[in-house]
Order: structure tokens, then sequence, then C-alpha cells
């Protein structure tokens, strides 16, 4: 690939030191089973793959019945144009699981309700148990509710225990309740066993996009994207790709694909997946009004978009507008109970000298984090944070050295090296920031870490081109940390001219 090679070689310049080694690739582990599963694992590779299920355009989703335990397409062709009845919700949700692509949250609800009296029915509906497992995950995913994940485990397991080849939509379900619970090797195992057992769907691919860069395995990630862009060009696969190319810095390419994207959804969840990612990538470029349009889009398309939401709210805040910036992460906060949400408005209240209120939603995201944890959902991630910057720094550099020592990468790394620093150990934090500048996303938060730990460590020069870049990059991206490096940026002044000191 020679996209984005400009904005790479810029970031390679701009790290202060030298190039990163990242280990890629490797021996796949052997497959195991899910969290908190019941012992199945993945199934080896079918010799001979065959496709299982329908893949299903939006047209000819129209024309499901659900009936027997299985998908029916009927060929409505013939019938007079008048007596055509639109897809009921739960058929559409079913259709958009086929395809690939995502389903309106109401019409996924309207498919676990249909499934669940399948099921009561017909305890032995393997088929039945499979869909109702995959729209549980697939809920579980986008709301963050707590039990959400155990409840579809369940599902998906009793989808398995029926016995016989395993159902693609089980073992699909079971990455997407992997990826959900941030378990990137079984999401990448249980991806892996889907595709191979159909390796013409859309689904697998979407989760591997996901799990790759989790486990630091970005050809696995190309590799994935070329494929899902075989098998379902379109909407689904730019936004895909956007995601992909921001990972790596690309922001220009990641802006024409998603842009692309919007442009060419197929029904408004697709319209508001696109333009929620087009609104982030507003954000990363200091484009704050730009975002607010982009995710207020959005939420028209998708009313319950909690990243839309939580968009929105992040816009509003940069541009000033904090009152409406803490009612939108009200909303955000009601759509998806993500203790990360909590974190950011608690961030927000700090910003606005509202300390009180502020320790309140750093209490609220840890509790939440603990409701998550017992769901088998990992927080590491975002407990770290909070540990490093508003509660206990050597607890967040234990949280985040775990989580590092799992899944190696950009996001990892830039935490773990944050944590260290405000653990007082700057010196080892410099070459994981490093590394999170070099090889992860073209954003400001990374650059400012950076300079904070060359500010420590008595590095006033590579201090200030960092904390200018953040800057640069977007000038409000933080209600704390973009004020503190404006004034750490006056107090360093400019820099001296002439040759530095003998």
């Amino acid at each position: 690939m020679q996209h984005g090679q400009g904005d790479r070689a810029a970031r390679d310049r701009a790290a202060d030191g030298p190039p990163h080694a990242a280990g890629r690739g490797g021996a796949r582990p052997a497959p195991a089973p899910a969290a908190g599963g019941a012992g199945h694992s993945p199934p080896p590779a079918a010799r001979r793959p065959r496709r299982r299920g329908l893949r299903l355009s939006a047209a000819v989703g129209a024309g499901l019945l659900l009936a027997g335990g299985g998908v029916v397409a009927v060929d409505r062709l013939g019938q007079d144009r008048a007596t055509l009845t639109p897809p009921a919700p739960a058929e559409r949700a079913l259709a958009a699981a086929e395809a690939g692509r995502p389903a309106a949250l109401a019409d996924l609800a309207a498919l676990i309700g249909e499934r669940q009296q399948r099921v009561r029915r017909e305890p032995a509906d393997r088929a039945s148990w499979a869909v109702l497992g995959a729209a549980l995950a697939e809920r579980a995913a986008r709301s963050g509710a707590p039990g959400a994940y155990t409840e579809a485990e369940r599902a998906l397991q009793r989808a398995l225990a029926q016995g016989g080849t395993p159902d693609v939509r089980a073992l699909t379900g079971l990455a997407v309740l992997a990826a959900g619970r941030q378990d990137w090797a079984g999401a990448v195992r249980w991806g892996e066993a889907a595709r191979d057992r159909a390796p013409g769907r859309a689904a697998a691919y979407r989760v591997l996009l996901e799990a790759y860069p989790g486990t630091g395995d970005a050809q696995g990630a190309d590799r994935a994207l070329e494929r899902l862009r075989e098998v379902r060009p379109g909407p689904v696969a730019e936004v895909a790709a956007a995601w992909v190319h921001r990972e790596r810095g690309w922001r220009e390419d990641a802006e024409a694909t998603v842009h692309d994207a919007a442009a060419r959804a197929a029904t408004p969840a697709e319209r508001a997946a696109a333009l929620a990612r087009a609104g982030d990538l507003a954000w990363e470029r200091g484009e704050a009004e730009t975002a607010l349009a982009r995710h207020e889009a959005a939420l028209r398309a998708e009313p319950e978009h909690d990243g839309a939401a939580a968009g929105r709210a992040r816009a509003l805040a940069g541009l000033g507008r904090s009152e409406e910036a803490l009612r939108a992460w009200a909303r955000a906060r009601a759509a998806a109970p993500r203790p990360g949400y909590a974190v950011e408005s608690g961030e927000l209240l700090l910003a606005l000298g509202r300390s009180g209120e502020a320790a309140d939603h750093f209490a609220l995201a840890r509790h939440q984090a603990a409701a998550l944890a017992r769901d088998g959902v990992r927080q590491e991630l975002v407990l770290g944070r909070l540990e490093a910057d508003h509660g206990d720094p050597a607890e967040a550099v234990r949280l985040l050295g775990d989580e590092h020592r799992r899944h190696p990468g950009p996001a990892a790394a830039g935490a773990l090296g944050w944590a260290l620093h405000r653990a007082g150990r700057s010196a080892e934090a410099l070459p994981r920031l490093r590394a999170a500048v070099k090889d992860g996303p073209n954003t400001a938060l990374p650059a400012y870490r950076l300079g904070m730990v060359h500010l420590a460590l008595g590095e006033p020069g590579a201090a200030r081109r960092q904390l200018a870049r953040a800057l640069r990059l977007a000038p409000e991206f933080s209600p704390l940390h973009a004020e503190r490096a404006r004034r750490e940026l006056a107090a360093l002044g400019e820099p001296p001219w002439g040759p530095p000191p003998a």
C-alpha cells in the first residue's frame, strides 16, 4: 500500500527518537474456548469451506421469511408491485446480519424477541439459537449494558451444544462477543473459524478488522480489509477501511473513504455508522464545527447511536458550549453505560471547576467498569487512564502493564507510558510514548503526552515541538489537557536563536 506515506514520514520525524520496532505477525495461538464459555473451541478449518446461510442484498432481504428455524429467500419478482409488503423489523435485522451490515437497534430488538419466542417453543432449534446469540452479541457490543454479554454467551453456547457442524452465525457471534469484551486474541480465533467455515460472508471480516489491530497484526488487518472489499464492496467495507487508515495515521485516506461510505449508505443504520466515523475523524483534525454537524446527522439517522452522542458532546465542549456538552454526555451515558463516557464528562466538569460533581462521575466510571468486569468485559485502558490522571498512578501502571503484555500496540503503549510518567518514572515512559506517536493514529493526545514527558526530562526543545504539534492537530483535544498544553508552551517561550550551546 502506498496510502498515507507523507503522513507516516512526518510522524516518524515527529517522534523525537529512533524508529521503534514493533513486533508483528508470529505464530497464531491454538484455538481456545471463548472467555467464560462452556469449553467449546473453534473448529479446525474445513478442507473445502462451504458457504452456510445466504448472502442477501437489501432487495432480497425484503423477501425474507422467518420460518422453520431458517431463512428462506422468496422470489417476489412475479408479484404485482402493489401487493409487496415492506419487511418486518426482525426481517430487516436478519437481512442486515446476513449482508454484514449494521442493523437498527430497534430492528435488532425485534429479531431478538422473535428468536426468544422460537427457542422457547423449540429448544433444540440450533439455527435459532445461533441467530439469537449473534443478535444478542451485536446488541451487547453496541449497548455496553452489563449482563448483556453473559446472556449472549449462553445463547451461543446453546447453539454449539446442539452438536453437528457449528453454525457460522454462532462462530461469528462468539467473535463479536470476544471483541466486545476486548479479548482480541479470542476474537481472532473465533473470527478466523467463522471465516474458514464460510469465506463469502462479510460479518467475519468486519470483526477481524477490529480484532487484528488489538493483537498487533497489521498485515492480518490488511488481508481482512482486502477480502471484505471483495466479498461486500460498498459502505460497510469503506467504513472499515477508513478506520484502518486512521489507525495508521493516514488522515486524508480515512476522510476520503468515510465520505464515500456516507454518500453510498443504503440504510439509516449504515448511514449513521459512516457519519459517526466521519465526525470522529473531523474532531481529531480539530474541526469541531464539522464534527458537530456530522454527529448530529448521525443521530438523526439513528437516535440511539451512543458513539454519535459522545462525539456530539466532545464537539460541543470544544466549541465552549459546556452546558450543552454536559447534557449531551448524559444522553451518551443513557444510550450506553460505558465508563469512558463518565470519565470524559467528569474531566469536563473538572475543567469547569466543579470538582465535587467530577468526583461523582469518576465514581460512576469505576462502578460501571466493575459491572462490566463481572460480565467479562476488560476495562484496563479506561481504568488505567482514570487512575493515572485522577487516582493512583501506581495502580494505573499495574493495570496497563497487564494490558500491554496481553495486547501490545500503540494504544496500550501510550497509556502505559503516560501512567509511568504520572508515577514519576518518566525515563521509562519515553520509549513507549515515542512508539505510540510513531505507530499509532496521527492524533493530538499521544503528542501531548510525549511533550509532557520531554518537559519532565528537561528537554525543552522536544517538549515544545510535541506540545505545539498536539495543539496544531486539535486545539481543543481535551478540556483539561489542551489548556495545560497551552500554559506549558507559553512558559517555554520561543526557541533561542543561534546554534545550540557546545
